[in-house]
């Protein structure tokens, strides 16, 4: 494990790691939260609707969107040198902050394309995970040197 203190991107990384795991907290809370945490956080009203009948599939899928997001978070603060070295850190960490990035961009004009979901919730959704990015982005760029292997 390389020195956080030397790493000039630790504290956006650890930071980042923080605001991945704290939307995988807000997945898992759907989850035990049911129909309304999903109508509330934008999940859809299918989705909604499936987790009343208690159906899986709204389990499975949003269990799934929580293991990615710790194991992003769990990226950033590795990169953070706050973890042991993850393989293929570098490249996970351009992939997690283009992901993030490219879902804030592009959320937006798709939604208005073909509108799934209401428009409020495409604008403040895109702008959180926007800044997702900014964040990862900020850490990854700044910590490059000491993210090589």
């Amino acid at each position: 494990m390389h020195s956080a203190a030397a790493n000039p991107g630790s504290i956006w990384l650890i930071v980042g790691g923080w605001l991945s795991v704290a939307a995988a907290l807000i997945h898992i809370a759907c989850i035990f939260g049911g129909p309304d945490w999903y109508r509330f956080l934008g999940a859809g009203e299918g989705m909604a609707q499936a987790a009343a009948r208690g159906e899986w599939t709204p389990t499975l899928v949003t269990a799934a969107i929580a293991v990615i997001l710790l194991i992003w978070g769990a990226y950033a603060f590795s990169g953070a040198g706050a973890l042991p070295r993850l393989p293929l850190l570098r490249t996970g960490l351009v992939a997690i902050t283009a992901i993030y990035l490219l879902r804030g961009l592009l959320f937006v004009p798709l939604n208005l394309w073909r509108p799934q979901w209401d428009s409020s919730f495409a604008i403040w959704s895109s702008l959180i995970v926007l800044a997702f990015g900014a964040v990862h982005a900020m850490g990854t760029a700044r910590a490059w040197p000491h993210l090589a292997p």
